[in-house]
């Protein structure tokens, strides 16, 4: 079994030669603009997992799929040629999803500003319901104090004489 450092520099080595094939041995009309964004290899260096980021539309995203999934052999024949392993782990392509979701995030980011915006612009002009402190102060606590001590309910006349 191979620690988990060979196996991260072994995904590293694989995502280099994979994308060099993708750019100088695979011809295939179906490939669009792929990206090699991340690889990663098990333990044991049996099977390796590479990411990949297509730009385009879903139907340039599916053709791209299926010429990869088309070209695992020769990709997979290039990585064997050029890592120092005991065998070649099989490949597996994934699209990553990774961008799509950084994009909704940046969307709901986006939204959550405008509508801070938005209360911020409809607090410019608001005036406080009460006071500028509806809690009560140590002040007021003592004070009740004080009436609580004399027997008089708070806020009444004979409280108030003193």
């Amino acid at each position: 079994m191979a620690d988990t450092q060979r196996a991260s520099r072994l995904a590293d080595r694989i995502k280099v030669i994979v994308a060099q094939a993708l750019e100088r041995r695979i011809k295939d009309p179906r490939l669009g603009f792929v990206t090699i964004t991340d690889a990663r290899v098990t333990n044991d260096l049996q099977h390796a997992t590479v990411y990949y980021t297509v730009y385009g539309t879903a139907e340039e995203k599916a053709d791209s799929a299926r010429a990869l999934e088309s070209a695992k052999g020769i990709l997979r024949s290039e990585v064997g040629k050029n890592i120092t392993a005991r065998l070649t782990p099989t490949l597996t392509f994934v699209a990553d999803e990774i961008p799509e979701a950084a994009s909704h995030l940046e969307d709901v980011l986006r939204r959550a500003k405008e509508k801070d915006a938005e209360v911020a612009a409809a607090a410019v002009g608001a005036q406080y319901a009460s006071d500028e402190n509806p809690y009560r102060s140590a002040d007021e606590d003592a004070e009740d104090l004080a009436d609580q001590d004399s027997g008089a309910p708070a806020g009444s006349p004979e409280s108030t004489e003193r």
